[in-house]
């Protein structure tokens, strides 16, 4: 009896096995018919990055080391995109949603390579009708009618200009940055600057001169975060929201502020209370005037950036503005809406008085900021500057010259708050300024750059502004 018992599980074990042997064999089967069917399009099968937001690792989840089955559909370009670790590599190719929620970092803007066809699929494959798309880069190339066409932009993420600076000694030295994968030139002039040309009237502003004696001894190095530890503020993030003018006048007014109340008031102000109140013409994340910038800060005043925070897409939110106030009467104001972040309470209006200009004199503008704190830059941006990794900042021309279609397009407001001398190109030791920008502390050293000080390398030292915090008496400490 119990050699029938052997007979019938090993007769059942044999089976399984047969069945399970079966399935795997026609499963092999249906995928490499898959993959042949569809060879043309899976060059490079794995895609970079995505222009587009959205959920896609927080709905699908997250998989740990090189999972090839953690991969999710990518709507909005047809395609794929992963959740795994091995996603993160020099050409990645994770969902625009893997470092935000998978690793709880900031998202990247994207980089998109869309290969899956539009067509109509029959049983040999797609019909004649087939219109392949393929990204490299920032430039698409559709194929259709078994006829190709390539666009020919240029790329704001540059191998060759990169390379060249890194091979040259320039004091500086370039990296290829992922947030501008996907971008052209263009785009990159067009969203990440952001600050008009200044008007005639701002640049006939009277110089001023700081209060401190001729004889003053200046510091061969002063970052003003070290004389005054606590009261001034890092670099935030624009994106791609044209709106260098809110970030600088934002951040340079909180430090400020808080300078000149000794500590009371140390708020970092919100660039998105600008963006979206200071309507003027409607700017916003389409590049705006820092003359306005000042006018609003004067006459209506900023909230902190805690009570009115940056949205997290710019383009996709109503961004009307979600604050109001009134004056008592006496030039102060007061908020008469809550905080749009209900989970801040202090809707504290801040304002400053008329901004003024300091003088274009290297040794002018050090004091103004070991005086008073950080001052508004306006300077030129060129193509090799948005690779700036770290270093001393000079501008390395292209070996194919550079266009100027954007000219107009190329002024961008920065924080200067510091300087000092190192060896630099060279060897030679070069004074430098130290400023802050506003693309995230991912880019350059932690958010800030070096710029060669003393010869208005990119026009940092030709338009310097400043302004003083609106106290009133029971303000001040």
């Amino acid at each position: 009896m119990w050699t029938g018992y052997k007979i019938l599980i090993f007769s059942y074990l044999t089976t399984e096995i047969w069945m399970e042997e079966q399935y795997l064999s026609q499963r092999k089967v249906d995928l490499e018919a898959y993959f042949a069917r569809n060879h043309t399009m899976l060059e490079g099968s794995r895609l970079k990055r995505a222009i587009f937001q959205g959920q896609y690792c927080r709905n699908f989840g997250c998989c740990e080391d090189r999972d090839d089955g953690c991969v999710t559909q990518f709507y909005e370009v047809n395609a794929l995109c992963y959740c795994d670790k091995f996603c993160e590599r020099e050409n990645s190719d994770c969902c625009p949603d893997y470092k935000s929620f998978c690793r709880e970092e900031k998202e990247w803007p994207p980089h998109t390579l869309s290969w899956y066809p539009e067509g109509r699929l029959g049983e040999n494959g797609y019909s004649e009708d087939v219109k392949i798309i393929k990204r490299k880069d920032c430039n698409l190339s559709t194929c259709s009618g078994q006829q190709w066409k390539c666009s020919q932009h240029v790329c704001l993420v540059r191998p060759e200009l990169i390379e060249n600076v890194n091979k040259g000694d320039y004091g500086w030295i370039a990296q290829n940055y992922s947030q501008f994968w996907g971008m052209t030139l263009e785009d990159g002039f067009k969203f990440r600057l952001g600050t008009l040309p200044p008007s005639p009237l701002l640049l006939s502003m009277n110089e001023m001169t700081a209060s401190l004696p001729k004889t003053t001894d200046l510091p061969e190095f002063f970052v003003a975060s070290y004389k005054w530890p606590g009261w001034t503020h890092g670099p935030l993030d624009q994106k791609n929201c044209a709106a260098s003018w809110a970030f600088s006048t934002a951040s340079v007014a909180a430090d400020r502020i808080a300078i000149q109340s000794k500590g009371r008031y140390t708020a970092n102000l919100s660039p998105q209370n600008l963006i979206s109140c200071c309507a003027k013409n409607r700017h916003g994340c389409n590049s705006g005037s820092i003359d306005r910038a000042w006018w609003y800060l004067r006459k209506r005043g900023l909230v902190s950036h805690a009570c009115y925070p940056l949205f997290k897409d710019q383009h996709a939110t109503n961004s009307g503005c979600a604050m109001a106030s009134r004056s008592d009467g006496r030039g102060k104001r007061h908020a008469t809406k809550p905080c749009p972040n209900n989970i801040e309470k202090s809707n504290r209006i801040y304002q400053c008085s008329p901004p003024y200009r300091i003088s274009s004199n290297e040794t002018e503008i050090m004091k103004e900021i070991m005086q008073n704190g950080p001052v508004q830059a306006i300077m030129q941006v060129h193509e090799d500057f948005f690779h700036y990794k770290s270093g001393i900042y000079r501008h390395v021309a292209s070996t194919h010259g550079e266009s100027e279609n954007y000219r107009k397009l190329r002024t961008h407001a920065v924080k200067l708050l510091g300087w000092g001398t190192l060896r630099g190109a060279q060897g030679r030791k070069e004074k430098f300024w130290i400023a802050a920008n506003s693309w995230g502390k991912s880019w350059g050293e932690n958010g800030y750059f070096r710029i060669l000080r003393g010869v208005n390398e990119s026009d940092i030292e030709k338009l310097i502004i400043a302004a003083w915090g609106q106290l009133t008496s029971s303000d001040e400490p």
